[in-house]
């Protein structure tokens, strides 16, 4: 008798474990190279008068060259040019952030190793202080290091050098988004685009990734670190949105894992602690990703637990879990235009709003 029910036991925790397998296998992926499928807006509750709401807003009021909205896997909706490869700017941190995991876990990269540790300095030279930064602190943002970037776009509201030790403090940095690529290249041995085409590009099947179209850039004659943009479509935009919403899993392969997953969307920085210029009014900072803060007056529902990568000119790559949504949406730079980031909320809020009641 015991036999038996021990049997039956087996045989349904057998049926669970199938039926969770099912689950996961159930979700809806793009092929590799291929299109994403599509889908009536209406099977995800989307209603057709209220995204043409958002169509008119997005004409009237941005300048996005490009939109994609996954649900369920499926493309709802879409605006523009969904093809051309152009200039992420900023986004480029998040997939950084994506790509480390791999050589955090496998020990190649320490991120416990400070600035004196690995050997790095700058033009003029970084102070004893300043070495004193962990790669840690690189990727979330608080080194304390306040050495010029090579670059534009960080935040005015920075403190002087050495008015902050390491990771006492967040400011949105250049410097130390840029030294964390090139401390990526130096503990792996590899450049930051062969290993995301190795590693992310190719495993999640891009339709457009061109690694000759990838190039860094930036004043070396200020900082000897360059910026490590990335071109990319707005359609495989929304392939990285999807990795990072299914979890780092892509059709059955674990891409990226789901500690170090989680980990990059985890709150380093809390809103109340967010500088002037970044902390208006909707986030706080995790690795290199901005978390939708739920104590921001601008905070709705269907925003728990949301995350987003943010470029400057308009580019955009948001996870919506609630609604397990994924919104890629670019401006593209070469037409030195920008859609700023108060017209890219209203888009998503009116995307919210299509939501049929």
């Amino acid at each position: 008798m015991k036999r038996i029910h021990l049997t039956i036991l087996a045989a349904f925790a057998l049926l669970f474990i199938s039926a969770g397998a099912a689950m996961a296998q159930g979700y809806i992926y793009p092929k590799a190279g291929g299109d994403w499928q599509t889908a009536r807006p209406q099977k995800y509750g989307f209603s057709p008068d209220g995204l043409e709401k958002v169509t008119n807003f997005v004409i009237d009021s941005t300048h996005a060259t490009g939109i994609v909205v996954i649900v369920g896997g499926e493309q709802i909706y879409s605006f523009g040019v969904l093809n051309r490869l152009s200039y992420l700017a900023s986004c480029r941190k998040s997939l950084l952030a994506m790509l480390y995991g791999k050589y955090v876990e496998n020990g190649t990269i320490d991120l416990t190793k400070t600035m004196a540790d690995l050997g790095i300095d700058d033009i003029g030279g970084l102070t004893p202080q300043e070495k004193e930064a962990t790669v840690y602190d690189l990727i979330t943002s608080r080194s304390g290091v306040y050495h010029p970037a090579s670059n534009d776009g960080d935040s005015k509201d920075k403190p002087n050098r050495g008015d902050k030790k390491h990771g006492e403090y967040f400011v949105y940095n250049n410097w130390d988004f840029n030294c964390a690529g090139a401390v990526f290249e130096q503990m792996t041995g590899k450049n930051i685009y062969d290993a995301f085409g190795e590693d992310i590009a190719v495993p999640i099947g891009m339709q457009d990734w061109d690694r000759a179209e990838q190039k860094k850039g930036g004043n070396l004659k200020i900082s000897k670190f360059p910026a490590y943009h990335f071109y990319l479509t707005v359609r495989d935009m929304a392939r990285v949105g999807y990795l990072m919403l299914r979890d780092g899993k892509w059709n059955g392969r674990q891409v990226i894992s789901k500690p170090w997953h989680d980990r990059i969307i985890s709150v380093v920085t809390p809103w109340e602690q967010m500088d002037g210029k970044t902390s208006i009014p909707r986030f706080e900072y995790g690795y290199m990703w901005w978390l939708f803060a739920p104590q921001s007056p601008l905070f709705r529902p269907e925003y728990k637990g949301a995350y987003s990568a943010r470029g400057a000119m308009g580019q955009y790559i948001t996870v919506i879990p609630e609604l397990d949504m994924v919104v890629a949406f670019k401006t593209d730079a070469k037409y030195k235009r920008s859609t700023g980031s108060k017209a890219y909320f209203r888009f998503l809020d009116l995307l919210m709003d299509a939501r049929e009641q």
